[in-house]
């Protein structure tokens, strides 16, 4: 085996069976691909004897590249994912990565998630989760609350008829038991689906779709906690919880150039005066791009 091989079968697995994102394989990979590099690492067992200390010389060396907190963060976790993913092709009863706690992140001002943040959240609950479909489960909660703009409670009160019906749109009930019709991308659909395939409790038509692992109702804390481990892996700040993934949604809808009526249809507000807090965000992030790009700025 060589050191092309361990590469290409991670990428295989990280596409083909955890079902990542392009952007999310392209950047696992090429983290992989250093590491291996740095390590001469040719078969599995080698990437597997990589402990705590073999992390913080490469990730030293990754910060004397001038690699920023955030970004070292970011490296760790995804070092982690790769060595424990090696570990278990090498058949060790023990396959949990080194131990070894990122760097401090500054506390930036509150923004919302980017599109790539957010697709990477809804991975790491994935990666991070003590069983896969756990992982799955809170991988699709994630993604309806970025890609649909739902409430945290409104995804938790879908049901198993919700999940039979889901097409490319989605009727949910909001507060005050208003109900409105909301878009299903199709990554989605699709982790939606590899959910239902993965719980091993029955999801009938009446009864709630996310389940606890003891086969309950799925409660919001355990969404947030799941939230927050993976921030901390990625190194964003703490506000970047679920409902900043409803909020980035309708940033980024207006953005894209949403009217206002839509998004408080798409939303579930009262009041258009509730939408209209996402212009001064948008015009916040406007003013922030400017000041980055404008020479004078």
């Amino acid at each position: 085996m060589s050191a092309a091989d361990l590469l290409s079968t991670w990428q295989r697995h990280l596409a083909d069976n955890r079902r990542r994102s392009p952007h999310t394989v392209r950047a696992y990979v090429a983290v992989a691909a250093r590491l291996v590099g740095a390590n001469a690492l040719e078969d599995w067992p080698a990437v597997a004897r990589i402990e705590a200390h073999h992390l913080r010389n490469f990730l030293a060396a990754r910060r004397a590249e001038g690699l920023g907190n955030a970004s070292t963060a970011r490296e760790l976790s995804a070092c982690k994912a790769f060595i424990t993913f090696a570990r278990q092709q090498s058949g060790d009863p023990d396959p949990a990565a080194p131990r070894l706690r990122g760097p401090r992140i500054k506390k930036g001002l509150p923004r919302p998630v980017t599109p790539d943040e957010a697709i990477n959240l809804a991975d790491h609950v994935d990666d991070l989760a003590a069983e896969d479909w756990i992982g799955a489960r809170d991988r699709a909660v994630l993604l309806l609350l970025y890609g649909s703009g739902l409430r945290i409670a409104e995804a938790l009160s879908l049901t198993g008829r919700d999940a039979a019906a889901a097409g490319e749109v989605l009727q949910v009930t909001g507060k005050g038991g208003k109900q409105r019709v909301v878009p299903v991308l199709p990554i989605t659909r699709a982790a939606i689906a590899e959910y239902v395939r993965g719980c091993p409790w029955p999801l009938t038509p009446a009864e709630p779709l996310f389940r606890g692992a003891k086969g309950g109702p799925l409660s919001p804390g355990m969404v947030q906690r799941a939230m927050a481990q993976a921030r901390r892996a990625l190194g964003l700040p703490d506000t970047a919880t679920p409902h900043a993934l409803r909020h980035s949604f309708a940033t980024h809808l207006l953005s894209a150039g949403a009217d206002l009526r839509s998004l408080q249809e798409l939303l579930g507000h009262a009041s258009l005066g509730s939408t209209q807090i996402y212009t001064r965000v948008d015009a916040a992030s406007l003013l922030e791009n400017y000041r980055k790009a404008h020479p004078r700025g």
